[in-house]
């Protein structure tokens, strides 16, 4: 069975895999696995860009999305029509172009939203994982052929045993069964800056502690040379910030909410008074 592994850590945004998946589509017929890709409004891989926190706490990711090609496809399920979408041995789902309807009950069963209706051609169209390369001998699809950074491995699922021990589902929650795996998705930030206002000087090496509100759980790091913080890999949740240093009051920030990436800003500490 085949499956695909995505390292986002090693992704740089640079849109070859998205160029070549339309570079082999876009007005070429592989009948019978698929029908040619419009030049413009279907993404059967796009590349999403990610933009986290506020200046000057930036960072970004990226993420392609394609057909997950589900064990347990809702797609599959919702089609009527005999044949007309199904799975393959090697685990790729095929949309026969031939048999297709275009009743759209894919489209809107696709909880990705990597299932495109062509309205030209009547009928639905995703990510083929080039099952027409394959069948001719390639070992991989266009997408993973043309990555220069190594963020796309595709082969038989037994092989990449090693690499999956650190993947994990795109969308858990959705329950697919899906043949598409991440690595190194980032968990969000708590982030900002701590200087003495009085001495107008950022304040180093002072101590930052997380704390989990639900579990208890403590995250900890200090401030670098310029007062900056990081804690990063974080769940989604309610936090309470402490903030100590030697020869200052500590400060304490309630009810940080992890829905979005935070940045705290520049955050005041003063001196003890003696």
């Amino acid at each position: 069975m085949k499956s695909l592994i995505v390292d986002v850590r090693k992704c740089n945004g640079c849109y070859n895999c998205q160029i070549a998946c339309k570079d082999e589509h876009v007005a070429n017929d592989w009948t019978p696995y698929a029908k040619p890709q419009p030049d413009t409004g279907h993404f059967w891989l796009k590349l999403n860009e990610y933009v986290r926190g506020t200046v000057p706490k930036v960072k970004m990711h990226y993420i392609p999305i394609l057909c997950q090609h589900c064990d347990d496809a809702p797609c599959i399920k919702s089609c009527k029509i005999e044949g007309a979408l199904y799975k393959r041995k090697d685990g790729v789902v095929i949309i026969d172009p031939q048999r297709c309807t275009g009743c759209r009950n894919c489209v809107d069963a696709c909880p990705y939203g990597a299932i495109y209706f062509n309205d030209n051609l009547i009928l639905a169209q995703k990510c083929t994982m080039c099952a027409h390369l394959l069948d001719r001998g390639w070992k991989e699809p266009r997408c993973v052929d043309v990555c220069p950074t190594g963020a796309l491995t595709f082969g038989e699922e037994q092989d990449l045993k090693s690499l999956a021990i650190d993947a994990r589902e795109l969308y858990p929650e959705y329950k697919t069964k899906p043949r598409v795996y991440y690595i190194g998705i980032p968990g969000k930030f708590v982030a900002g800056a701590i200087y003495d206002p009085d001495e107008d000087e950022c304040i180093e090496v002072a101590d930052i502690s997380l704390i989990d509100q639900k579990t208890g759980e403590v995250f900890k790091t200090v401030t670098d040379n310029f007062g900056d913080f990081w804690l990063n890999g974080l769940k989604t949740g309610t936090f309470s910030l402490k903030i100590e240093k030697i020869g200052y009051s500590p400060v304490e920030i309630k009810l940080i909410s992890t829905e979005k990436d935070v940045n705290l800003g520049d955050i005041k500490l003063f001196k003890n008074v003696t």
